[in-house]
């Protein structure tokens, strides 16, 4: 590769096309009479179809649920063949046959269900149903009759509910909970629901139990972090033993965001199917009975929280750093196979890049880490780099092939993908590392990499810019008006402020701010207030159907930032919502990325459109 090319400007076969296709997303396998799953479709206008063996039984519809407003499992199949589903535009669950006869199960009332399961009888299916009135968002766990009728209420009283699970002899109901403020990741409660009566078992605000597994009708399975660390748990229904499997130092799940996965399952054999890891997680097979935890032998490197498990079979979705996110199924008695991949053929392995580990350390001393991927050929010296800041905040980032970052890397720009204070995947204090420090630690930790990247000779310290998306916007934001260490910002769909945000957003995260910046002044810290001192040039991208960051964040920075002079797009997109799913955006924010970049860094990439920079 010629030295000669500029940085940014290298033809790549990696274009936004590919990178739009290589979204769709696999997720909530479920073994009935073979594998099911559902399918996110960029080229679809990001439509969930439901797919079995391969086979979509109901062309067409959109099958996502909005509880939370991020969803989950959207879907449940049922013995008779057929399954049950909520569909998108309406929220109602529906039932499907087999010979595709769809019924309307529950209201037309507006209310919304997700986390699907089927009640022990096999009558009905238990939910968490989420419901809007003039007062406010409610929420119960429900029991939908497959027959029609009436839907009837098993539990509510709580802000939230999760993971509705029957004990085999269907006496007893396990299901979590929680309370404004808290969110998940920072104290849940196990209950118990009999004849009745309701009882707590595990948790409270400063433990988070996630994921409950039924043993046989006297135990469960659960996922606490007590020990600083998200552990699998033996627990006796009466209280009486807590054991646990395999105390160790690294996380068995991920915060919950999405409804309807479990990080976990039992083999026949009695053993569990676990995920476990730092950052990344593993596949591996965990004896509850004396704690041996034994990897399996896979090329993939990292899953999503999310497994089926039926006799010695595994279903999950994964990646590696040269393999895209598919979905996978295992034997463990041996073998494995990719069911549905994302793209057929991947580009040459040179146009792709490797993450290794950078850390570097803030001005607090704090180690922050991060993956760096260099662009394709660093002959030409120190190279323009983008700083990724994740959402979340408590999301993570691992070594997945991201054909995102490939986009860059094959054409001369490296990527630095930061795993911020807050971040989850290092335990519960990494996590509360951003707790009243929202806007000051994860600022410190993104300019912290930017110069280590720097003072290691990797990046040009004149051409690092910095994107984010949600809450790894704010941070982006946060960081362009607090410091002068970057040269241009994108922001996908951020927070600039927290003025009226509690009353625009969803109650899902109405309390969450509050809690990430602490009692202090926001106007100390939000962007808005600060964007007179916005140091580059800024790209917002913005959903005009956001109903977790509202389009105001976006426009009002816009405005702010055209007030004071500072040069600047902002593109909107009708109809995307939170996170954006349809192909064509995808590929009008990448290519706009492109663009952005090589007018602040001073190349001009071939075949982009251009940006209109005000």
């Amino acid at each position: 590769m010629s030295t000669a090319r500029t940085y940014g400007s290298w033809p790549s076969p990696v274009t936004a096309e590919l990178v739009a296709h290589g979204r769709r997303e696999y997720g909530f396998p479920q073994f009935q009479d073979g594998l099911w799953w559902q399918e996110r479709r960029p080229e679809e206008s990001g439509r969930t179809a439901i797919l079995h063996e391969a086979v979509e039984p109901l062309a067409g519809v959109d099958a996502r649920t909005r509880v939370h407003e991020y969803g989950g499992r959207s879907y449940l199949a049922l013995p008779d063949g057929g399954f049950v589903f909520v569909k998108e535009d309406d929220q109602r669950m529906y039932r499907t046959s087999a010979d595709g006869q769809v019924t309307a199960l529950t209201p037309d009332d507006g209310a919304r269900y997700a986390d699907l399961t089927l009640s022990p009888d096999g009558t009905e299916v238990w939910c968490v149903r989420e419901s809007e009135h003039a007062e406010g968002v409610t929420r119960a766990v429900v029991a939908v009759p497959l027959a029609g009728g009436e839907v009837r209420v098993l539990v509510t009283g709580a802000d939230f509910y999760a993971c509705p699970t029957a004990s085999p002899d269907g006496r007893r109901l396990a299901v979590l909970s929680w309370n404004h403020p808290q969110m998940p990741w920072d104290g849940t409660y196990l209950q118990l629901i009999q004849d009745g009566t309701t009882v707590t078992l595990l948790g409270g605000p400063g433990e988070s139990v996630l994921a409950p597994v039924w043993k046989d009708d006297s135990s469960l399975y659960v996922i606490s972090d007590r020990s600083g660390w998200w552990n699998l748990y033996e627990l006796a229904v009466d209280g009486s033993a807590l054991r646990p499997l395999c105390p160790i130092d690294e996380e068995f799940a991920q915060p919950l965001w999405e409804l309807g996965g479990r990080p976990y399952g039992m083999l026949e054999d009695g053993r569990l199917a676990v995920l476990h890891g730092r950052g990344d997680q593993r596949l591996a097979v965990l004896d509850p009975e004396d704690g041996t935890l034994q990897d399996l032998d896979l090329p993939y490197t990292t899953w999503h929280p999310a497994l089926a498990v039926s006799g010695s079979l595994i279903a999950g979705t994964a990646a590696a750093p040269d393999l895209p996110w598919s979905l996978v199924t295992v034997d463990v008695a041996g073998g494995w196979a990719p069911v549905a991949t994302p793209v057929a053929e991947l580009p040459d392995p040179i146009h792709l890049p490797r993450p290794s580990e950078l850390v570097a350390r803030g001005r607090s001393g704090r180690a922050v880490s991060a993956y760096v991927y260099p662009p394709s050929d660093t002959s030409a010296g120190p190279a323009p780099y983008v700083v990724f800041v994740h959402g979340g905040p408590t999301g993570h980032v691992g070594t997945d092939l991201d054909l995102g970052k490939a986009f860059f890397t094959s054409r001369g720009i490296g990527v630095a993908d930061v795993n911020y204070a807050g971040s989850s995947g290092y335990g519960r204090t990494h996590r509360e590392r951003l707790r009243g420090q929202w806007g000051v630690a994860d600022v410190e930790d993104v300019v912290a990499v930017a110069e280590e990247l720097a003072r290691a000779g990797l990046a040009d310290p004149a051409r690092i810019a910095v994107r984010g998306g949600s809450a790894g916007g704010w941070t982006v934001l946060a960081a362009i008006t607090a410091t002068r260490v970057f040269s241009a910002a994108t922001s996908y769909y951020g927070l600039s402020t927290v003025e009226g945000f509690s009353e625009e957003s969803h109650d899902f995260e109405s309390r969450y701010v509050s809690e990430l910046i602490g009692p202090v002044d926001p106007s100390t810290r939000e962007p808005l207030a600060r964007a007179h001192l916005t140091s580059c040039p800024v790209l917002l991208l913005q959903g005009l159907d956001d109903p977790v960051v509202p389009p105001s964040q976006s426009t009002r920075f816009a405005d702010a930032l055209k007030r004071a002079g500072v040069s600047h797009a902002y593109l909107e997109f009708p109809g995307e919502s939170h996170g954006f799913h349809k192909q064509e955006t995808i590929i009008r924010c990448l290519e706009a990325e492109l663009s952005f970049y090589g007018q602040c860094f001073g190349f001009t990439p071939p075949g982009i459109p251009p940006l209109d920079l005000r």
